[in-house]
């Protein structure tokens, strides 16, 4: 598939066929794409946590959902339809390994103080991994998601997963083969906006 039709498809799939597992081979793929992405200094302070066993993925959900809305009488739509991915990844950040890596010699900020930083470049790093991840399912004829941990979620997912305190998990990627349930998101209806609305060359 070329790269433009790839980005042209790439769209968050919110329900999964449970019987079709994500290929091994795929699988890898997706995170060695992951390790391509850029990182500041190199960095590369990310980790992934893969989860694709049925225990796994219902300890996933256990620890960052309300267990009540997994059972009758009334499941959360968007939860049943996600549950069903076969595969899930969390791409986390290491804020350390890039202030550790910018106190080097050939970097100077020996004070590692992360006011120096712009934005969290490790947070941006780790979620430029996730979105090579998300492309690479389309290339490959998948779906893909990346939605949010809840943050009073953070220290279940945590004790959950054995995840050290200094690791974030900026989100995570459910995998797998489109389902026949999948809806596409209503707020699509508010369009895409123009270039010239939001590109601004030379001057605002």
């Amino acid at each position: 598939m070329e790269f433009s039709e790839v980005v042209r498809r790439r769209r968050m799939v919110r329900d999964y066929d449970p019987d079709r597992p994500v290929p091994a081979d795929v699988r890898e793929r997706l995170l060695a794409h992951a390790l391509r992405a850029p990182s500041a200094g190199f960095s590369q302070g990310w980790a992934f946590l893969v989860l694709e066993t049925p225990e796994e993925r219902e300890r996933f959900w256990t620890a960052t959902t309300d267990s009540a809305v997994t059972h009758p009488p009334s499941p959360d739509p968007w939860l049943v339809r996600m549950r069903r991915a076969p595969l899930l990844i969390v791409p986390m950040s290491d804020k350390s390994a890039y202030l550790d890596r910018y106190a080097e010699p050939d970097k100077g900020w020996t004070d590692r103080d992360e006011a120096r930083w712009p934005v969290p470049y490790w947070d941006v790093d780790a979620g430029m991994a996730a979105l090579l991840m998300l492309l690479t399912a389309v290339d490959d004829g998948l779906g893909a998601c990346f939605f949010g941990i809840p943050p009073e979620r953070l220290d279940a997912f945590r004790a959950a997963f054995g995840v050290p305190e200094g690791f974030r998990p900026v989100g995570c990627v459910s995998v797998g083969y489109p389902g026949s349930d999948d809806r596409r998101s209503p707020s699509l209806r508010r369009g895409r906006r123009p270039v010239e609305e939001v590109v601004h060359r030379g001057s605002w």
